[in-house]
């Protein structure tokens, strides 16, 4: 906003004339010039407002001086923020352009406020005057004789004295003065210069820090972090991590990662900065228009509503509660569980009382913790979440690079920002956030690399250990839920799968010797199975290479009783049951014999469900073979049952409904078994037998198509299993086409030929069945052409129609338009749709094939999680399996094995250790980024771009020195030629005798007209 300040009664006596009476603070005032010489002093219009002063004189300027004078001083006295509750002063910075004389006197008085002025020398005026005064030395003859030369010319003689003498006083002052000349140093940003001057002026003695906060502030306010850098952290101040507070929550605010990373480098300690308290604070100061202020405020209006309809609220603690937006924890916290799902302890939860069972009913009972005023317990990663909700990429970054967790952190950002942008209304922000949250799967997975690389031990471990920070999820789960395909087919999470998919056995073994033992299972004692031995498990699971970690390191395999209960895991050499026991164990528990055991079975379930219904489904009654289908697959009912409500038992019910459905082979799983039922339930009538033989017909084919899932974990087949799925969604956006053309054309053929037919069927018939055939070259021209019609007996009449006496006739009338719209309808149908039901398929198979090893790695890792939970037995052995696994859990209470692979709670000093080296491969994994951007081409054109600048600046330099030796010279030159007058006149004089002459240069005819 650009404002001028001018007298009232001056412009209104030579420029303009008022069209209304103009009472005291009246606005507006609406004005027309008046001639046009009085244009010439009308007010500029690119001004954005006017503030016409009126001290009582008429026709005379310079009587806004003290209005400006009291102005700068008020704006001096306020803050920045509404109502100014801001924490920054507003600073004000006086230019001048060009000016009179009078404009010393305006000057002086603002330099007694200490208000810095930035004075332009090349505009003309005073300015140019006062700018060789501050350059030069305003006490030098030539100078002085200048000012006094210009100031005769523009200022009546009896004001020359008073005025260089005012002048004298302003230059006294240089401090508060910068002289800036565009043409001598060079284009800058203006708002550089304006700060670099607010900094020249506040510049003081004191080392004290608090002495120049407001111009860090301003700084910040600025996003100036290069004069920041050298001007306030240049090692002349020091800071104290309570100086800096202020100032980086203003950058944490402002999004200013830049200033965040200043002040973290000077000292501030995050853990004592953010408590709780303040991280409220950050949340209320999202933008209005965000995404995150939408969702916190739709949580804060559910609380106030629960609140109100108790019979009291809870009283709590006084809070600094300021505007209507101030949101706590408590919103956080739901607003993290919708977005992450409950298969996670919610965050911020330890904060809060959790009512009932329900963890998204979480209320705080502050007058037991006042939770606002401790310290947070992971500062990084509180921020790290409070950056990556705001959608704050490059400060979400260095928070990530700073705090710990680094492949969970990555994996829980990609999880919040997938979710984030599945609720962005926006598409152009919602493919934004999907790139975000890609980055940030890119870094988990290259940070995991690293740990891969160093260590393939420890690197599983950091996929199953349970993260505190992310509400003890685990890797795995967190890039389930984020759906990251690209972690999950990273070589060493398939390293890991593989591990636990081949369990104790040889990962070259062949399917014909599982299937031989899975029959006879004698041979698993003998050498067609191998199995590693104790001094190799012990190998790859016992102690690391490291030496530092030998007594702590840990396995994948771990168990509530355990000698080593440091580590809490068991070594599968110190096992003390048999060895027939144990080597029964480490076949039948492994998922590769589970799934290959269930593929062998289910081709017979198949076998035998193909054989009822051909050759012994009888109405008689059922038989010995479809009693025993019957039980088998009731048996597939009870595992349905067991893997819906007794896998996740930590669950709600309605979650565990919830997450069965969502797979799509349990759904049909449920088809099958629900038309199995039907079907059953009807042919044990005899009445409806038929229906029920053709509900088991078609239950067959679902069962059949339950196949395909099976085969997704082969290498080839799996990528084209998905070829083929994301095909059939391609296939519905087709036929709508095509059903929208083919009623289109059908109608229309109907109602030209057949307009008298009244059979419903038949209707349907020609206008959908008949036309779809012709797609594929049925063409009846018999039925269509008039010229190959037979003649036959047919009628008109709707009931001889209806009572299928005779045919309808077909109508020859208009003829020529039903082969007019055949041709048309062909060309359509089969050259137009067809291709492009064609060019989608292509689409989809190339975009498809391009990932085709990352999509059947993530297949390949939902199956090996889904048979890894799955029993030892198939249906219909499976019931063995059921009691076994009943008898365990309910009557000895032995805790599952099983559960703990994926998950797993490893001691405090483990933990430790692990993370420890965890940041150690990140470091490393930084390090090597940060080589290769430095070695790339875009970086080394950077760092010569920089290079050249500061050529630039250098030459500047130069050119300000060699303005200082012309100025020098001239003083010199005025020394020379003074001395030379007093030599002359002592010569000529009486009062000196000396017969030695004086002394002369070498070279008498030496001019200094050579300029450096």
């Amino acid at each position: 906003v650009c404002v001028c300040v001018c007298m009232y009664r001056y412009m209104q006596a030579i420029s303009w004339c008022v069209c209304v009476r103009v009472l005291q603070g009246s606005f507006p005032i609406r004005y027309t010039v008046s001639s046009e010489a009085a244009a010439q002093h009308a007010l500029d219009d690119n001004y954005s407002a006017f503030l016409l002063v009126d001290d009582g004189t008429n026709r005379r300027a310079g009587g806004e001086t003290q209005f400006h004078a009291r102005l700068e001083q008020h704006i001096l006295t306020r803050r920045t923020g509404i109502g100014g509750r801001g924490s920054i002063e507003i600073p004000v910075l006086c230019m001048l352009i060009q000016g009179g004389p009078n404009m010393l006197e305006r000057i002086y008085g603002a330099i007694k406020n200490n208000i810095p002025w930035l004075v332009l020398s090349g505009s003309g005026g005073i300015a140019d005057v006062l700018a060789e005064a501050l350059v030069g030395s305003f006490t030098e003859e030539t100078s002085r004789k200048q000012a006094e030369a210009w100031l005769q010319k523009h200022a009546p003689a009896e004001d020359v004295p008073g005025l260089l003498k005012l002048m004298e006083k302003i230059v006294e002052k240089k401090h508060l003065l910068t002289v800036y000349n565009a043409e001598q140093e060079g284009v800058e940003d203006f708002d550089t210069i304006i700060l670099k001057t607010l900094f020249k002026a506040s510049k003081k003695k004191s080392t004290d820090a608090q002495a120049y906060l407001d111009e860090l502030k301003l700084a910040v306010a600025w996003s100036r972090v290069d004069i920041a850098r050298s001007q306030l952290f240049n090692g002349e101040i020091l800071w104290k991590t309570n100086d800096l507070e202020d100032p980086m929550t203003a950058a944490l605010v402002n999004n200013e990662p830049d200033f965040v990373k200043l002040f973290i480098d000077h000292g501030i300690n995050m853990v004592e900065y953010l408590s709780y308290g303040r991280l409220e604070e950050l949340y209320s100061s999202v933008a209005d228009n965000s995404l995150l202020n939408g969702l916190l405020r739709r949580k804060q209006v559910e609380r106030r509503c629960s609140q109100s309809k108790g019979s009291k609220c809870t009283p709590g603690v006084p809070r600094p509660e300021e505007g209507q937006h101030r949101y706590t924890l408590s919103e956080v916290l739901k607003v993290l569980s919708d977005l992450m799902g409950d298969f996670c302890d919610p965050i911020y939860g330890e904060l809060f009382q959790l009512s009932g069972s329900h963890r998204r009913k979480a209320l705080l009972n502050p007058q037991e913790d006042s939770y606002w005023k401790r310290k947070c317990a992971n500062p990084w990663a509180d921020l790290f979440i409070w950056a990556v909700l705001q959608r704050r990429g490059k400060m979400a970054t260095y928070f990530w690079e700073m705090g710990g967790e680094s492949v969970s952190s990555g994996l829980g950002a990609d999880l919040l920002l997938r979710e984030m942008s599945r609720l962005e209304p926006e598409a152009e922000g919602a493919q934004v956030i999907k790139e975000m949250a890609a980055r940030f799967q890119q870094l988990a997975v290259d940070v995991f690399n690293e740990c891969y690389r160093h260590s393939e031990k420890r690197a599983f471990q950091l996929l199953v250990r349970r993260c505190p920070v992310w509400g003890r999820a685990t890797c795995l789960q967190l890039a389930t839920e984020a759906d990251a395909r690209t972690f999950l087919a990273h070589d060493g999470v398939q390293a890991f799968l593989s591990q636990v998919w081949w369990g104790d056995m040889d990962r070259n073994t062949q399917f014909w010797r599982l299937v031989l033992a899975y029959f006879c299972p004698p041979f698993i004692y003998s050498s067609l199975i191998k199995f590693r031995s104790s001094s190799e498990e012990q190998a790859s699971t016992g102690p690391a290479s490291e030496p530092e970690c030998n007594e702590n390191d840990i396995l994948l395999e771990p168990v509530g009783n355990s000698r080593d209960d440091e580590a809490g895991v068991r070594v599968s050499g110190r096992d003390g049951r048999p060895f027939c026991m144990r080597r029964w164990k480490q076949f039948w528990e492994t998922p590769v014999t589970s799934f290959f055991s269930n593929v062998i079975m289910y081709f017979a379930f198949l076998f035998l469900f193909a054989y009822v219904l051909i050759l012994d489904l009888f109405p008689e009654g059922p038989s010995i073979p479809e009693l025993v289908l019957y039980i088998w697959v009731l048996t597939i009912v009870f595992e349905e049952i067991r893997q819906t409500f007794f896998v996740s038992m930590d669950m709600s019910v309605k979650k565990k409904v919830k997450l069965y459905f969502q797979d799509m082979w349990n759904i049909c799983d449920i088809l099958a078994i629900g038309l199995f039922a039907v079907g059953v339930c009807a042919r044990m009538f005899r009445d409806w037998y038929d229906a029920g033989r053709v509900v088991l017909c078609l239950d067959f084919m679902v069962f059949s198509f339950r196949l395909v899932h099976i085969f997704a974990v082969h290498k080839q087949l799996g990528p084209k299993i998905i070829i083929v799925g994301k095909m059939m969604k391609d296939m519905f956006f087709f036929l709508f086409f095509l059903g929208v053309w083919l009623m289109a054309y059908g109608v229309a053929t109907q109602g030209l030929l057949h307009h008298s037919e009244t059979r419903a069927s038949w209707i349907f018939r020609r206008v959908f069945y008949r036309p779809y055939l012709q797609i594929f070259g049925q063409i009846p021209l018999n039925e269509l052409d008039a010229a190959q019609i037979p003649s036959s007996n047919c009628t008109d009449d709707p009931v001889a129609i209806l009572m299928e006496e005779l045919p309808p006739c077909t109508n020859t009338y208009a003829n020529w338009l039903v082969i007019l719209l055949l041709t048309i309808f062909l060309l359509v149908a089969n050259i137009l749709l067809v291709n492009l039901l064609i060019a989608m398929f292509s689409y989809t198979f190339n975009k498809v094939q391009e990932n085709s090893d990352i999509y059947w790695k993530f297949q390949r890792y939902k199956l090996i999680v889904e048979y890894h939970k799955r029993p030892a037995l198939p249906p219909p052995f499976i019931i063995v399996s059921h009691l076994n696994i009943f008898i365990k859990r309910n009557i000895r209470r032995v805790p599952s094995v099983k559960s703990k692979v994926f998950v797993m709670d490893f001691p405090e000093s483990v933990a430790s250790k692990l993370m420890t080296w965890e940041a150690v491969q990140k470091e490393n994994y930084l390090v090597c980024r940060n080589r290769a951007k430095r070695e790339s081409n875009m970086e080394q054109l950077k760092r010569t771009a920089q290079k050249v600048d500061t050529v630039l600046n250098y030459i500047t330099d130069i050119k300000e020195h060699e303005r200082r030796l012309r100025v020098l010279e001239k003083q010199v030159d005025y020394c020379t030629e003074a001395l030379t007058w007093l030599i002359e006149s002592l010569m000529q004089s009486d009062l000196v005798k000396n017969a030695k002459p004086p002394p002369t240069l070498p070279d008498s005819s030496y001019k200094r007209d050579s300029r450096l």
